[in-house]
């Protein structure tokens, strides 16, 4: 049997653009957000028709029928019964965080219970939770109490307990006077035992972010929490000022120390390029807690050896062309501000600071994602690392990275343009092996959407990793309408023992084991050289649904774990590509 691949590379004519059925320009409709999509189909021998209608508001998008070339590619046999039809497939399945009914979430953060990690907890502004039993497959939403007003970030401690702060506007109080924390005890479910933190009229506080030290250190399980400060929140005047305060409690969030000051130096009170924001902590293996943030200085860095009783003086890690407040189109308000992270597992690059950023030094109209890396505890830092590895003039912004600390595996999620045209964005992962040196990057967001600058869209995503599970959110924006999605995915295993080039005469693909398997099952491979090396699995509708490998490997034996806890019983295929070599399997799971 063949297995064709057929992209349907559509002439369109559409109503909405003139009554007479204009011809668009090029193979994207704009005006109907719709772009040509590759098929998978197996053949044996066949001669294929397509057409297909698309309706607008009121109106009929008319299509023309068409025929065109195909060229050898995966087996996937049951696409004949969907009539051909044109699909659009993403990589990974995105699944709808807020409810239907939800039209204003945005501003987004995602935690794993490291207690039960099948437990995942969100939130968003202004107000709202979300709880997932099922490994963000399902998910419940609520509230938390009037008052509560935006910057939501939530994580676990290592007893489970779950930890949502925010900023807050009490009815009698006044706009951000304090910091609020709940928490939760049933993985999110209901929140309760509200903290202010910060508290310091007629300051304001704002920009806050929170970590947990999960290493075996003295301070362990203590809760960290850094943001800036205003004396004035918008002021102009060079009276006020802005800077970067740090609390920390040893209690489970019971209790908080007053705050810390711990910028040096300090912003206006404008909230743009010469205020202080940004600041993220981040724990290291030796319960060192380390946070960076933007200012007119550029990125900052500091850190405290003693479970942030003391911090030392600011370091200047790099400039930020453009500054961090930057304008992107159908963006109510865009920055790239830094976050800060540290790789506490016992992979080669255990003890690593990293900060990743977004600016425009490429150009106004080309948004870079950038990372650097300290190996000694952020005295110096590396060269600047470009995230997106796209060669487009496109804006990728937005950036969160999250480090797997079972491989010490980087992932960064970010808004992207390069595939589409206007403000039309889809959101992408990268993924590092390598401690921040290289990056691949795939596209997790199944349809593009377009953002309109009117409706405000909130200022970060996120994304959370754990063993091997990997949990990006975003906000997407249809019509004025927002919603909140993630696309949970695995990160598999690849094990690799050398093999003298002698024995490795050829690149061969094996059968998995076992098969039929129940929750993972190992794919076995061999190359001959070195060698660029892509393994998908598929569903039987063609559908990617995960990529145990993709990336350069050695000479030798390989074997690939396709984990599959979160997919449902059936026949799947496993495929196989390096250099020209190609080669599939067949593979059933029962549950």
């Amino acid at each position: 049997m063949v297995f064709l691949q057929l992209r349907l590379w559509r002439r369109d004519r559409c109503l909405q653009n003139d009554g007479a059925g204009g011809d668009h320009a090029d193979d994207r409709c704009r005006r109907c957000d719709d772009q040509s999509q590759a098929q998978t189909i197996p053949l044996t021998s066949v001669t294929m028709r397509w057409s297909k209608a698309y309706r607008h508001p009121g109106r009929l998008l008319l299509r023309e029928s068409g025929w065109q070339t195909v060229r050898p590619q995966i087996p996937i046999f049951l696409w004949f019964f969907l009539g051909c039809t044109a699909l659009s497939h993403a990589q990974y399945t995105n699944v709808r965080v807020s409810n239907p009914a939800s039209t204003s979430p945005e501003e987004v953060t995602i935690a794993v219970n490291p207690a039960n990690p099948r437990n995942l907890i969100a939130g968003a502004n202004l107000r709202f939770y979300y709880s997932s039993m099922d490994s963000g497959q399902s998910w419940i939403q609520g509230q938390l109490p009037a008052g509560t007003w935006g910057d939501p970030s939530v994580i676990f401690d290592l007893l489970g307990k779950a930890y949502y702060a925010h900023l807050s506007n009490p009815t009698g109080g006044y706009f951000i006077e304090r910091l609020i924390v709940h928490r939760s005890s049933d993985g999110g479910l209901t929140w309760s035992d509200s903290v202010g933190v910060g508290y310091n009229p007629p300051k304001q506080q704002d920009k806050e972010w929170m970590a947990c030290d999960i290493t075996n250190s003295p301070y362990r399980n203590s809760l960290y929490m850094s943001w800036t400060e205003f004396d004035k929140y918008g002021s102009r005047s060079t009276l006020d000022s802005s800077r970067i305060l740090f609390s920390r409690s040893t209690n489970g969030g019971t209790t908080w120390s007053s705050p810390l000051r711990i910028s040096d130096e300090g912003g206006n009170c404008i909230d743009s390029d010469s205020t202080v924001e940004g600041a993220v902590p981040a724990v290291g293996p030796n319960g060192e807690v380390y946070i960076a943030w933007s200012g007119p200085l550029g990125i900052m860095f500091d850190k405290s050896t003693n479970g942030g009783i003391t911090f030392g003086p600011d370091r200047f890690v790099t400039a930020q062309p453009g500054g961090w407040d930057f304008g992107i189109g159908g963006i109510s308000r865009a920055n790239g501000l830094p976050i800060t992270a540290c790789d506490v597992s016992n992979s080669p690059f255990r003890g690593t600071v990293y900060i990743c950023w977004s600016d425009q030094r490429n150009g106004t109209g080309n948004t870079d994602v950038f990372l650097i890396k300290s190996k000694d505890g952020g005295r110096t830092w590396g060269s600047i690392k470009r995230v997106n590895n796209d060669a487009s003039s496109a804006h990728q912004f937005f950036p969160w990275i999250a480090i797997d600390q079972s491989t010490g595996y980087l992932y960064c999620v970010f808004y992207d343009r390069r595939n589409t045209s206007g403000n039309a964005t889809d959101v992408y992962v990268a993924r590092s092996s390598d401690g921040g040196e290289s990056f691949s990057n795939f596209k997790v967001s199944m349809a593009s959407f377009t953002p309109q600058p009117s409706i405000f869209f909130g200022d970060y995503i996120n994304i959370a990793s754990h063993e091997r599970r990997i949990y990006p959110i975003w906000m997407r924006m249809d019509g004025t309408n927002l919603s909140v999605w993630t696309a949970p995915f695995t990160d598999p295993e690849i094990v690799s023992v050398a093999t003298d080039a002698k024995v490795a005469t050829g690149f061969s693909l094996s059968q998995n084991y076992p098969n039929p398997f129940n929750a993972s099952t190992r794919i076995r491979f061999t190359l001959p050289t070195r060698s660029g090396v892509r393994l998908t699995i598929h569903d039987c509708l063609g559908r990617e649904v995960s990529r145990p490998a993709d990336g350069d490997l050695e000479a030798g034996t390989h074997t690939a774990i396709f984990y599959a806890d979160d997919f449902p019983s059936g026949v799947y295929y496993y495929r196989m590509s390096a250099n020209s070599f190609q080669d599939t399997k067949r593979v059933i799971l029962i549950k």
